[in-house]
């Protein structure tokens, strides 16, 4: 619709862009869009805040002035105050302008609130935000490290400024990295493997400034001395010390491979003029970026780098590299980028004119001032179309391809756009080689009369509406509307998409989290394209009405049921995506949690394991569904951490069962697994022996011993154990006098049924005393090994001795000692003789101490 209507004549811009396009582009252009009759935007009435617009397929939610002290209104195309670009973090939005940046609420987008304005003058003021922190971009030479508005007063400062927003009510300036280009624009980079730093690249643009005012700077030709040209700026920002940023590298992203010049890339014009016939302004001169877009999830960044665009690997983003770069006749000023969500095309804008001029006549082709599209294939940039605003400006309106980014619309590739004057365009380019456009905002001239500068200079989406930062009039917002080219399902869809923060050279890969409105925006999708026939199409929102019903009243169990069966209906192989989006939807109520166990094989005897094991849950939806598992029949759960693997230590002999739960204790069915783990080595009882004890060696012991296990159970109850090294069966009757005297160990070995193993060691000592050899010599004269004679001669001199220690006389125990061991070793039994020899010696040996 427009408000309010008013009529210009229209010429044929779209029959003389079709003729050039077969002329010039053999084919290249049928994927650039071409304007409809009548387009409500010819024609808008002008006015600096009361112009005509022209809306269709959005909704224009809000606006809201520029705020005092950005804004000159005795002349509303003051370069000073120029609004530039946008950044977003949470529920605020960031305008960049020339004279510093403003802070807007928009946490209710129908009544975006200013929270506060920070002067800070310098241009151009793009800014991003990431975290905590706000980048701002300064290139003007009337910049003051200090924010000064006096450029005669002060530090000069071109570069990049850094803010604590912490409090968004009051930043603070932390850090200023001088540079010798000033920084026109710049993007913040990520390095998915260092969450302690981030990156920013930086484009400057404006002429080199003297070394007077920094020390390095030069003007030098390419072949000289470390031109200040020819380079990109990366600065290193500690985010836990964001005052410690500095440059840590100046990448020559435009040098020849083969000669090693950093001038490598396009260096002028290939043509005295541009094919419009007028000079060429700007020039294709590839001695800086004016926008690099960065990807970190896939790896790259897009380059529009004024002559050229060049793909960049950024997988370390402190050392970038450019992997290739393409050129095109038409293009006067390679400005910026914006990736598809897939990473498979890149989308390069053309600044002809450098965005003060008016560039959407209807005398001007569509491949001039327009976006180029390119395929991405194998790393290399393959063009596919140009897409241009599809209806002309007027004079007094300066209008070009400028800043826009994805809208999250699963399935399709949608861009928003501004285009200075021309105003807002929202185009769909899924299809690389047909762009076409399916939703704009445009205002008449700023000035009907004259060529005053303004219009969108950024219009992004954001959390579920699309914003717009007007040059010269101020802050917009919009939301979409259902028409036959965006469904009501698919703008839901792209509004339950929530980011943090957003900065659109700093691009996030998108995802989309199951739910009936992306079921049905791929549904809604199909039946456009005709791939859903009404039969079919009718049976989906049956089926989906009442798994939503369901839904509705908590019967989760039916609402998944509904779903499955449909999913089983669809053929993947034809409807592959709606048949995902169904079952991922059907796991939402209840996932079909599935487990796998690792290791695969058991790691003991018998099906047991002997460590401990990894129970790995799928078919989690992080996010929504925790896993948890029991080891005790569901008595008792415990949560599996976010990767979905989960440490069981536990004894376990029976059924693991596992299921998904939602913050709202909701849970799935369960499942099980049968699981043996046995961590605990059998437990041995030794009797007979006790550990440390000294026997007398005329005694005797009988050992034994049992075996216990709780887990597996005894796999081995030995029969036998090893005494000193030799094997001693169980219940044996051991003669201590036939071991030496001294230490002696037993030793039982157990193990259980899995595998487990014991070894139960028990020392103890044998040692000799009066009493024991007095006890041998009574059994040997008992057994007859040795006569009674003998055995009273020996009983005497041990007697003897006996009394002699007794009576505190060691020498004479010594003296009755040694004749008892003259009369051992007369015996004719050689045991009794050696065994009487060695206890007596050892009793002697311990007088002799």
């Amino acid at each position: 619709m427009t408000i309010p209507p008013t009529t210009r004549a229209r010429r044929g811009r779209r029959t003389l862009g079709l003729i050039a396009a077969g002329l010039l582009l053999a084919g290249a252009l049928p994927g650039t869009a071409a304007a409809a009759d009548p387009d409500p935007r010819v024609g808008l009435g002008g006015g600096w805040l009361d112009a005509q617009s022209a809306v269709s397929n959005l909704e224009h939610v809000a606006h809201r002035d520029k705020p005092a002290g950005f804004v000159d209104p005795t002349n509303p195309g003051n370069g000073g105050y120029y609004n530039s670009d946008l950044a977003f973090g949470g529920r605020y939005a960031f305008q960049g302008n020339y004279n510093g940046f403003t802070v807007v609420d928009i946490a209710d987008p129908a009544e975006p609130t200013l929270v506060t304005s920070v002067v800070c003058p310098g241009g151009q003021g793009d800014l991003s935000v990431h975290g905590n922190l706000l980048f701002m971009s300064v290139e003007e030479s009337r910049g003051r490290v200090d924010c000064g508005t006096n450029p005669n007063v002060g530090t000069r400062f071109q570069g990049v400024r850094v803010f604590d927003i912490s409090d968004v009510r009051s930043p603070v300036q932390v850090a200023a990295v001088q540079l010798c280009r000033g920084s026109h624009t710049h993007s913040v980079v990520t390095d998915p493997r260092d969450a302690d730093n981030i990156y920013v690249y930086v484009s400057g643009t404006t002429s080199v400034r003297p070394a007077t005012t920094m020390e390095g700077c030069n003007n030098n030709a390419a072949d000289g001395e470390n031109p200040s040209r020819w380079r990109i700026d990366v600065i290193k920002v500690p985010l836990a010390a964001p005052q410690d940023a500095a440059v840590v590298n100046q990448p020559r992203l435009f040098q020849d491979p083969v000669t090693g010049r950093v001038d490598g890339l396009q260096n002028g014009p290939v043509t005295p003029r541009h094919p419009s016939g007028s000079t060429w302004s700007p020039t294709p001169n590839t001695n800086a970026c004016h926008d690099i877009t960065a990807y970190p999830e896939i790896g790259l960044a897009a380059g529009a780098c004024q002559g050229n665009g060049i793909l960049i690997d950024i997988s370390d983003p402190a050392n970038p590299k450019r992997i290739d770069e393409v050129a095109d006749p038409n293009f006067a000023y390679w400005h910026s980028a914006t990736f598809n969500n897939d990473g498979t095309k890149v989308i390069f804008t053309d600044e002809w004119g450098g965005g003060s001029g008016a560039r959407c006549r209807d005398t001007d082709l569509p491949q001039w001032g327009a976006n180029a599209i390119f395929d991405i294939v194998d790393r290399k940039l393959t063009f596919a179309s140009y897409y241009k605003l599809p209806v002309p400006q007027s004079l007094q309106e300066n209008c070009v391809a400028h800043n826009g980014s994805l809208i999250p619309v699963p399935g399709r590739d949608v861009m928003v756009q501004a285009w200075y004057q021309g105003g807002i365009s929202v185009f769909d380019f899924t299809d690389s080689r047909n762009p076409h456009e399916i939703a704009y905002f445009d205002r008449g001239p700023v000035n009907p009369n004259a060529l005053v500068l303004g219009g969108f200079w950024s219009a992004y989406w954001y959390n579920g509406n699309l914003y717009g930062n007007e040059i010269a009039r101020g802050f917009d917002v919009f939301a979409l509307k259902p028409s036959a080219h965006l469904s009501a399902a698919e703008i839901e869809a792209a509004a339950q998409v929530k980011l943090a923060g957003f900065n659109a050279q700093g691009q996030p890969k998108i995802s989309w989290t199951p739910s009936f409105a992306l079921v049905r925006a791929y549904h809604d999708q199909g039946v456009r394209a005709g791939a859903i026939d009404q039969a079919l199409s009718a049976e989906v929102d049956t089926a989906l009405g009442r798994a939503s019903g369901f839904a509705a009243e908590g019967r989760r169990f039916a609402a998944e049921t509904q779903l499955r069966t449909l999913a089983d209906r669809l053929d993947a192989t034809v409807y592959g995506t709606l048949r995902q989006a169904l079952v991922d939807l059907a796991d939402t109520f209840n996932p079909r949690v599935s487990a796998t166990v690792g290791p695969a094989e058991p790691t003991g005897n018998n099906g047991w394991y002997t460590d401990a094991v990894t129970l790995t849950l799928a078919g989690l939806i992080p996010g929504m569904w925790t896993g948890q598992y029991s080891v005790d029949d569901g008595v008792t759960w415990v949560d599996v951490p976010a990767s979905g693997v989960a440490t069981i230590s536990a004894e376990v002999k029976g059924s693991v069962r596992y299921r998904a739960v939602d913050a709202a204790g909701n849970t799935s069915r369960q499942g099980s697994q049968w699981l043996k783990i046995d961590r605990t080595a059998p437990e041995v009882q030794v009797s007979g022996l006790t550990e440390g004890t000294a026997y007398g060696d005329s005694g005797t012991v009988t050992v034994d011993w049992t075996v216990t296990d709780t887990g597996s159970g005894p796999g081995i109850n030995p029969d036998s154990a090893l005494l000193d090294g030799k094997r001693v069966a169980r219940g044996a009757t051991v003669t201590l006098s036939g071991l030496p005297l001294g230490s002696h160990t037993l030793t039982v070995t157990a193990k259980d049924k899995a595998g487990n193993t014991t070894n139960r060691s028990v020392t103890f000592t044998t040692t000799t005393s009066f009493a024991d050899l007095q006890a041998l010599v009574d059994g040997y004269r008992s057994a007859g090994t040795v006569s009674a004679g003998n055995a009273d001669k020996l009983t005497t001199s041990l007697g003897k001795a006996a009394a002699a220690a007794g009576s505190g006389q060691p020498a004479e125990a010594v003296t009755q000692l040694t004749a008892f061991l003259d009369q051992a070793r007369a015996l004719n039994a050689i045991g009794a003789r050696n065994l009487l020899v060695r206890d007596a010696q050892a009793l002697i040996d311990q007088f002799d101490r």
